[in-house]
């Protein structure tokens, strides 16, 4: 079974609809636990931040850099960047910084170990920006990374994109993603949670299941979607009362069938709030400068240039549905024509493909 949010199995075909509206549907939850209404902004203090965060406003999407998120890692994931200097070089940068090897982790599990938050989280980052160096090593492969003007990644590989366009080095972007894995993990572990993926509805029939179970459930155990993955494939997180009542009511609802994720909790919602602070902690004393490119933001499918902002974002992003249906619609409308997934796994590339099979999609594995 995949694990975190990439369960990508056969859709139902794909219909045009508004993940925005969707995602600004009000969630009957306690205010302990997530904010009563979902937003797609997210506050940036003073106009001089929003004034600066205005430089990609008008970006273009021709050729994109997709980053994987947690579920793509596979045992075996990191061999054949071994065979390039500049890829190996990272999993040794790694080792350092994580305090373990990491490349063996990854070569050969083993399975329990590598898809654990706390090991699969820097294991995907760190391969898929040796997919990079491996893409770069090929001929005319520094072109096609010249080529590239838009950035994003499915949750944790956000933090990739942002690497790979430059808003921090690779051994900070290291160090927040092992924090990021440690506080997610324990938060989880506060918490009895869970997440499950919805498969055949689309987001507003979702969300009538999510309302239908919530009327049978205490506060502890409410549900929401947590990730809007692509029509045909929704991710609900919530209390494990609260995701037995969506497993239990969804045929009910003509969902195909649903499948319970191999992750630690209710990732991307309010159950992941404890983490919040100790990733604002880490992310205040880390520099972050403007990326080259536009890197797409989870939480609002919007790019950032003003560091302070995309701080905000990410400490954010752990308790605020992924808007990753919104970003692949947002790029197709801006002109994508040709995108590269740099990483383990093919789901963003099946995901790209139902919602538009016109775009070229190759993927870079490490």
């Amino acid at each position: 079974m995949a694990s975190a949010f990439t369960a990508l199995l056969p859709l139902a075909p794909l219909h045009r609809i508004s993940p925005v509206n969707s995602a600004r549907r009000s969630f009957p939850c306690p205010r302990s636990l997530w904010r009563s209404r979902v937003s797609m902004s997210v506050s940036v203090g003073s106009r001089s931040s929003v004034a600066n965060d205005a430089l990609f406003q008008d970006y273009k999407s021709s050729t994109a850099f997709l980053f994987p998120g947690q579920g793509a890692q596979t045992v075996g994931m990191g061999i054949e960047a071994q065979n390039v200097k500049a890829a190996a070089e990272l999993f040794r940068k790694a080792n350092e910084i994580l305090g373990f090897d990491l490349l063996d982790v990854c070569a050969n599990g083993p399975k329990e170990k590598l898809d654990s938050t706390v090991i699969s989280q820097p294991a995907i980052y760190v391969t898929s920006l040796a997919a990079v160096e491996v893409l770069r090593a090929r001929e005319g492969g520094q072109n096609i990374i010249d080529s590239a003007d838009v950035a994003c990644g499915l949750s944790l590989g956000e933090y990739t994109a942002l690497a790979f366009a430059g808003a921090f080095s690779f051994e900070d972007g290291l160090k927040l993603v092992k924090l990021r894995g440690e506080a997610m993990q324990d938060a989880a572990d506060a918490a009895n949670s869970a997440m499950v993926s919805i498969i055949g509805l689309d987001s507003d029939k979702v969300q009538l299941l999510c309302d239908a179970c919530n009327e049978e459930v205490d506060e502890q155990n409410k549900v929401q979607i947590a990730n809007f993955l692509c029509t045909g494939n929704y991710a609900v997180s919530g209390g494990l009362k609260g995701i037995e009542a969506v497993e239990a009511k969804a045929k009910s609802f003509k969902a195909r069938m649903t499948v319970r994720l191999a992750v630690a909790g209710a990732f991307h919602t309010g159950f992941m709030e404890p983490a919040v602070s100790r990733l604002e902690v880490a992310l205040a004393s880390t520099e972050i400068r403007t990326p080259r490119i536009p890197v797409i933001s989870n939480v609002d499918a919007q790019p950032h240039s003003d560091a302070d902002t995309i701080k905000k974002i990410l400490a954010r992003q752990v308790t605020s549905p992924v808007q990753w249906e919104l970003t692949v619609k947002t790029l197709l409308n801006k002109g994508l024509k040709k995108s590269y997934e740099l990483g383990p796994g093919k789901v963003i590339a099946g995901i790209v493909k139902r919602m538009d099979k016109s775009v070229e999609i190759e993927n870079i594995g490490a």
